[in-house]
């Protein structure tokens, strides 16, 4: 059954495409077919409910994107508030009829309200009517409105100041008059001569003379002359129009693409928002502006500035009501006017959806990554749509759209060169007509609905391939990509462009993809068009230019070789080491591709072979290339395709470095650019493209196929690599897996310290022995060996080892005592040796030799000294190990010797330390290897030392005898000034033995300790004795105190300051412990003190002089009295008195007498002089 007999209404009617404004032979057609849509029906709603209720905005903007509908609706409008009868209906019934809009209750009334409102249609398109107006005058879009104002007034408005003329005659009432006096005067009526003003000048004078009575010449000079247009008088004629016409009358402008026409002008921008303000403020929402634009307003207006977008906003808010169709409206109304089906068209495309329905996702849906189009939801809507698919809609808009802003129609902002959507459908439809059902319209189709409004350079390359190429699909497919172009979520791989050729439904996929790719491959290689990765893209003939030279660009094998290298190890491998997950390790490797290196050789190897070499896709020679090779060989897949891909980015990238800066032209320049673009995407696909090959490439060693699962490159690479590090370096094994590292060192070096390491040859490792015997065997060869070369050693094959296992097991065995590590004949060990061993830049200079051997028997002696001299078993039992143990216990002891030597200022017999400590300092700085064979030879004077002098003085200052010397010593600091009164030479004698230097000898301090008990009791009853004497003779002189008259005179109070100071000597003498103190200070008491307190108590006695008893003085009375004291009474001590005596001793009576008569004399004149002297 043909397609052309399911439709309801034949396809190939005649369908205007495009409606006119002044187009007014096809009304009746226009309004039975018009499509009241769900999206119409309400923006309708939101209009009629402005213009029933005016708020003040009397402007409406009705907007779509090209082909959506907005001129058709916008002549409906007109069509129904005039409420025009159309062949005898009127415009409203006709509305009124329709199904769509039976349950609109609410749509209907308004409808009707609206029409009830008298009102007049002025319906025209802005670009027709100012198409001898140029848009930079500054009145452009004024002229336009006052031009259709006049038409419709009836007045010649191709003239502005002609219709003047005319208005003012008919506002006079004389405009017929003036008509027929033209007719009388020219023979022509008024409308031809109007406009051929010039041939009829002198008639018009004549008729306008007549006609006013006015004696006129030249009238339409002065017309012409004074004649000016504003928008205010614009405004006011048009409400003066309205008024006449009635008190509701309305008068309403439709402009069709307004939007466009004010596009980029700030000017006629700021004029329309003039206008309808102006018309809003005089009629009062009586003139209205109903005007078109295209939806997204940026693509007409351009790139706006910020005063443009002022201006712009500006307009938007005086046409506040706003009616926009999308898309979604223009595929209700080519599927309800054109695509609706008969009943039986139902019932078969019913059928075919059920057989169908499963399939349709996968053979409609765009895949790789193509933004997402519609399919068909269910039954319903495959029958609304068949035979177009649901994304064709959408992706075909959006296709015009990006083909107008590359300017690829005819005319700026062109509808589609006067094309609507729905004609396209159209002529799609009627030339698959004849095609069966189960048979769909390609996209391809629709390139030729717009063929005619495409410039013809654009559309060049596919009238070229249409003379040229005799495979007519691949014509269709150019045309396709022709289409979708400069779509840009729209990606054209083979897949997608599989869903835009479909064409059947019993077309078979694999056959249609094959078709597809043939077509590609041809289209690419005759440069019609460009493949990126996956995608394709229509080239333009200056694109087509640019890729053939492009083509014939020539690039270097090593540019290529270069890039894929970096694209395999840099990009996808990414890495110059791998870790092996065994030891932790990384292993670099060298980087060869198609038999050639790049970078660095290392030991092992991933050598590529790529599709470029020579024996790519020959297994058995490839295979053979691996035999005794260290690496891993990795065959890549031949792929043609990689090859193109790859040359064709390298003479791209080359093509563009060289031309981008030098061509003059703009549109060379942006083609360039986007090459670059497309060339980085080209890169990546590149870099995707090698990933999978490695991912699938084949991996042998030494000629071994490796088998790995996966396909993930990195992953296989690296097992590979794994296998390779196994075979080459098979003494690997020898590490036992254990992981080194720097940071282990200083512990192994510890351990051997302590004596972890038993002096067992079983227990020294595999690893160890190996580089043992390496170090050996260069010994007895005379070949040094360096830290560098041992490394240099163990880092290849056969072993492989990391320089970190290296490091550590060179410590082990120098812990172990197996090897001498040395700088400049230095030995290193513990913290030098850690430092030596982690500087690299050293280790040409740390020599490496076999440690000397030494005999049990050696050791034994050793062993045996260290725990006689020490007190103490060695812990160690390895010979190296105890040898250093033996040289810090000797260095701990010097250090505890030297402590003990800076106290000899406080015990002199230390100075015996000095031996001893001078025979230490020489054994403990000696090589460990001193202890093990020369310490025998000093071993029994060092013994001698220890059990004459170092024992004894230890044992001293750490035991009892130690405190002992200490009390002695605070003894005799402490009796030192009563040594002169008791015990004769006895503190002398303690004072020898202390300073003696064998002091800490047999029972010295014994000796010591009875001398000091001794003489200590023999003090201590002297001062006890001194003592109570002194307090005798102070208790004496206390008890005379008390006993004489004066005292019992005083007062209580007084007596108790004369008796502190006794108080106070008897107290300090009880704690008093020298002697020489206690005598002194008896004796100035009694000499002193004494008289003191029988003066002051004396004082106490005296009484005050009373007052008013004056001292005669001799002077007068102005002169001050004061009251007359006699002069105190003074005690003095005989003992101070001084005696004039000439001899220092008495020797007979005769010095007896003298002495007495000297005596008495002093005593004498003291008591005379009022003093008393105590006795």
């Amino acid at each position: 059954m043909k397609l052309q007999t399911i439709f309801e209404k034949k396809v190939d009617r005649h369908i205007e495409g495009v409606i006119k404004a002044d187009d007014e032979e096809s009304l009746k057609v226009e309004i039975d077919e018009y499509v009241l849509t769900n999206q119409i029906i309400k923006r309708l709603d939101r209009f009629l409910d402005a213009y029933l209720n005016y708020t003040g905005a009397n402007g409406v903007w009705l907007s779509g994107f090209f082909g959506s509908g907005k001129s058709h609706l916008l002549k409906m409008l007109a069509l129904l508030l005039e409420n025009r009868t159309v062949e005898g209906s009127s415009v409203l019934d006709l509305f009124l009829s329709r199904k769509e809009i039976q349950d609109e209750e609410i749509l209907k009334k308004d409808l009707e309200r609206a029409v009830t409102i008298p009102s007049r249609s002025i319906l025209f398109n802005i670009d027709q009517k100012a198409d001898v107006i140029s848009k930079t005058e500054i009145d452009a879009l004024l002229s336009v409105f006052v031009k259709v104002f006049d038409e419709a007034c009836g007045y010649y408005g191709k003239q502005g100041y002609v219709a003047q003329l005319e208005r003012e005659l008919d506002e006079a009432g004389k405009l017929d008059d003036f008509k027929g006096e033209f007719q009388s005067a020219s023979g022509k009526d008024w409308e031809f001569g109007r406009q051929r003003l010039q041939r009829f000048s002198e008639a018009t004078d004549q008729a306008y003379g007549k006609a006013t009575g006015q004696n006129t010449i030249g009238v339409l000079s002065k017309y012409k002359a004074d004649y000016k247009v504003s928008i205010e008088d614009f405004a006011e004629q048009v409400n003066d129009y309205v008024n006449r016409q009635g008190k509701d009358f309305r008068l309403n402008f439709f402009v069709d693409e307004v939007g466009q026409y004010i596009a980029e002008n700030t000017k006629l921008m700021t004029n329309l928002q003039t206008i309808a303000e102006s018309l809003a403020t005089k009629s009062r929402g009586r003139a209205w502006i109903i005007v078109t634009a295209q939806q997204d307003m940026d693509a007409v207006v351009g790139e706006m500035g910020q005063q443009q977008g002022n201006d712009f906003s500006k307009i938007m808010a005086r046409f506040a009501t706003k009616m926009s169709l999308t898309s979604a409206n223009v595929d209700e109304v080519i599927q309800k006017r054109l695509l609706l089906k008969n009943e039986a068209g139902v019932g078969l495309l019913s059928d075919l959806y059920h057989q169908q329905e499963n399939n349709l996702k996968t053979l409609f849906d765009f895949a790789d990554g193509a933004k997402h189009y519609k399919n068909f939801k269910d039954r319903e809507h495959f029958i609304r749509c068949y035979p177009f698919i649901p994304y064709q809609f959408t992706l075909f808009q959006v296709a015009i759209q990006s083909l107008s802003n590359h300017s690829a129609f005819e005319g700026k902002h062109s509808s589609v060169g006067e094309r609507s959507m729905l004609g396209v459908f159209q002529q799609v439809a009627v030339h698959i007509s004849y095609c069966g059902v189960g048979d769909l319209a390609t996209f391809d189709l629709m390139f030729e609905g717009l063929r005619s409004s495409i410039k013809s350079q654009i559309q060049q390359a596919v009238i070229i391939a249409e003379k040229n190429l005799d495979n007519q699909f691949a014509i269709k497919l150019l045309k396709a990509l022709f289409l979708v172009k400069y779509v840009k979520d729209y990606k054209a791989t083979i897949r997608n462009l599989c869903v835009l050729m479909l064409d059947s439904f019993d077309r078979d996929l694999s056959d249609l993809r094959k078709e597809v790719e043939g077509a590609l491959n041809l289209l690419e290689q005759q440069t019609y068009i460009q493949r990126n990765g996956e995608e394709y893209e229509f080239l333009t003939d200056d694109e087509k230019d640019v890729e053939q030279e492009i083509k014939n660009t020539a690039v270097e094998p090593a540019d290529i070789a270069g890039e894929l290298a970096k694209v395999v190890f840099d990009q996808v491998l990414r890495s110059k080491k791998i870790r092996y997950d065994d030891n932790g390790q990384d292993y670099a490797f060298s980087r060869k591709l198609d038999d050639q290196l790049h970078g660095r050789e290392s030991e092992l190897g991933i050598h590529v072979i790529s599709p470029f070499h020579d024996h790519a896709g020959k297994e058995e020679i490839v295979r053979m290339q691996s035999m005794g090779r260290d690496e891993l060989l990795v065959v890549m897949n031949p792929d043609e395709r990689l090859i193109r891909d790859l040359m064709m980015y390298k003479r791209t990238e080359k093509y563009v470095r060289q031309n981008v800066s030098v061509t003059q032209q703009d549109a060379i320049k942006k083609i360039l650019t986007e090459k670059s673009f497309q060339n980085q995407e080209r890169y990546r696909d590149l870099q995707q493209r090698v990933k999978t090959q490695l991912g699938k490439a084949r991996l042998f060693v030494n000629g071994e196929e490796i088998e790995q699962g996966g396909e993930e490159p990195i992953g296989r690479i690296t097992k590979g690599f794994y296998r390779l590090i196994q075979a080459v370096y098979p003494n690997l094994r020898m590490l036992r897996g254990v992981t080194y590292s720097e940071s282990d060192i200083n512990g192994f070096l510890q351990q051997g310290e302590a004596g972890l390491f038993a002096d067992d040859k079983a227990t020294v490792s595999e690893a160890e022995q190996e580089i043992l015997a390496f170090i050996q065997t260069n010994n007895q060869g005379g070949v040094r060996t360096s830290l560098k070369s041992l490394i240099e050693r163990f880092e290849k094959k056969p072993y492989g080892w990391y320089q970190a296992s290296i490091l550590c097991i060179t410590a082990k065995l120098s812990a172990r005592g197996k090897i001498e590590v040395r700088n400049d004949s230095d030995v290193l060990e513990d913290a030098t040796l850690e430092r030596a061993l982690k500087n690299s830049h050293g280790y040409p200079q740390v020599l490496i030799t076999p440690q000397l051997a030494f005999s049990a028997g050696q050791v034994r002696l050793l062993k045996d000294f260290f725990s006689d001299f020490f007190d103490s078993p060695a812990t160690s039992g390895e010979a190296k190990a105890l040898a250093k143990e033996t040289g810090e216990a000797f260095q701990k002891l010097q250090t505890e010797l030297a402590q003990l030597a800076s106290h000899i200022k406080e015990y002199p017999f230390l100075a015996a330390l000095g031996e001893p400590r001078e025979r230490i300092q020489e054994i403990a700085g000696k090589p460990y290897t001193f202890y093990l064979a020369d310490l025998g030879k000093v071993e029994d004077s060092l013994l001698d030392l220890k059990e004459q002098v170092l024992d004894p003085i230890r044992q001293f200052m750490s035991g009892s005898k130690k405190e002992l010397y200490n009390q002695a010593r605070q003894f005799l600091q402490a009796q030192e000034a009563n040594f002169a009164y008791v015990g004769g030479d006895k503190g002398q004698k303690i004072r020898e033995l202390l300073e003696s230097s064998d002091c800490y000898k047999g029972n010295t301090i014994q000796q010591v300790k009875t001398q000091v008990e001794s003489l200590g009791q023999e003090i201590f009853a002297q001062v006890q004795e001194e003592r109570n004497r002194a307090m005798e003779t102070v208790q004496g002189l206390r008890d005379q105190l008390e006993a004489m008259s004066e005292y019992r005179q005083l007062s209580e109070d007084q007596q108790q300051q004369l008796g502190q100071p006794f108080e106070t000597f008897l107290r300090d003498s009880e704690g008093q412990p020298l002697i020489a103190v206690l005598r002194e200070s008896a004796s100035r008491f009694k000499t002193v003190t004494y008289p003191q307190l029988l003066n002051r108590m004396t004082t106490f006695l005296e009484p005050p002089q009373p007052a008013g008893e004056y001292e005669e003085t001799g002077e007068h009375d102005d002169e001050q009295p004061g009251v007359k004291e006699p002069p105190p009474v003074q005690f003095v001590s005989s003992s101070t008195l001084p005696i004039c005596f000439a001899k220092s001793c008495l020797s007979d009576s005769q010095d007896v007498e003298e002495y007495l008569d000297a005596f008495r004399k002093v005593l004498l004149q003291e008591i005379e002089a009022g003093k008393r002297v105590t006795i």
